[in-house]
């Protein structure tokens, strides 16, 4: 990339590997990596910033396959400055780098009932912008408002209409990344919120693969929601359902591997690039659609250049 960056007090790396910043470990190099200092650090990037320049703000990498031939553009991680938790008496304000988990602990230890973020991997951030939900609980059931920095570095404060939150969706305009989030939460007692969460965990690690490289379901379940993303019980259309009638549980393609245990779950199981990744995902797609007439729809972000 040929344009002058702006000066930052963060860190500004050149031509970064993003493969070991992804859960599923495989992807090309960012032009290059933005790590801001505060939020005035990155809202003053972005405002100086060429607008030609293309940005993607990235999380922890959980719900992401970077293809191989990398990103064009500047890539947004969020780091320490962002990851503050504080509870009050019915809200809980988290930054974007908070990791879901970690809120929803610190809530409970303060009385507060978020265990519906305990079991998504992921942050703050990332839930927000794809209304991550479990167990019937949505982010949208709790958002208050969510401040972000605008790509013309503009500091703004949006409210759940504001960015029309629906299942696995949210319409955040180009380029802006989100910095912090507050949260409605109900008041209960901390040990029984702190149980209902273990008994959580123990349902998920009983039927996902949390200890293989994935990214978490990679297709969106393809009926049965509302427009706020909140579970509607007459449909019970599951996508791993569709790839199992499709014969494609366990299905190989090079490094990657539908899951055994789940078959919504992509993974790397050996030494995968990302068009494998990606390849296997549209070949049950093509599956899918030939032997039950259902689109799906990724749910993994894919995103970059194919070597």
């Amino acid at each position: 990339m040929d344009h002058k960056l702006p000066a930052v007090r963060g860190t500004l790396t050149a031509a970064r590997p993003l493969d070991g910043l992804t859960w599923l470990r495989v992807g090309g190099p960012a032009d290059w990596l933005f790590q801001p200092a505060d939020q005035d650090d990155l809202a003053d990037f972005l405002r100086d910033l060429p607008p030609e320049v293309p940005v993607f703000p990235m999380g922890v990498g959980s719900n992401l396959i970077v293809r191989d031939g990398g990103i064009r553009g500047v890539v947004i991680r969020l780091g320490r400055g962002f990851n503050g938790i504080t509870c009050d008496r019915e809200t809980v304000t988290a930054g974007a780098a908070a990791l879901d988990a970690h809120v929803a602990r610190k809530a409970a230890d303060a009385g507060l009932d978020l265990g519906f973020l305990r079991t998504i991997p992921g942050s703050i951030g990332g839930a927000v912008r794809m209304n991550a939900g479990c167990y019937g609980s949505y982010v949208a059931d709790h958002l208050i408002d969510a401040d972000c920095v605008t790509r013309d570095g503009r500091i703004v404060t949006l409210s759940p209409a504001d960015l029309r939150l629906a299942y696995r969706h949210s319409e955040l305009p180009e380029g802006c990344v989100i910095t912090r989030a507050r949260f409605r939460a109900k008041r209960g007692d901390p040990q029984q919120i702190h149980a209902r969460m273990q008994e959580q965990l123990d349902r998920r690690d009983a039927t996902q693969p949390v200890r293989d490289r994935s990214a978490g379901s990679t297709f969106r379940n393809p009926a049965g929601f509302s427009s706020t993303g909140r579970a509607d019980d007459s449909h019970e259309l599951k996508a791993w359902k569709l790839i199992e009638a499709a014969g494609l549980r366990g299905h190989r393609l090079g490094g990657a591997q539908m899951s055994e245990q789940h078959p919504n779950f992509l993974l790397n199981v050996g030494d995968a690039t990302a068009a494998d990744l990606e390849g296997l995902g549209e070949l049950v797609r093509d599956r899918v659609r030939e032997t039950s007439g259902h689109d799906l729809q990724w749910e993994v972000i894919r995103i970059g250049d194919p070597a």
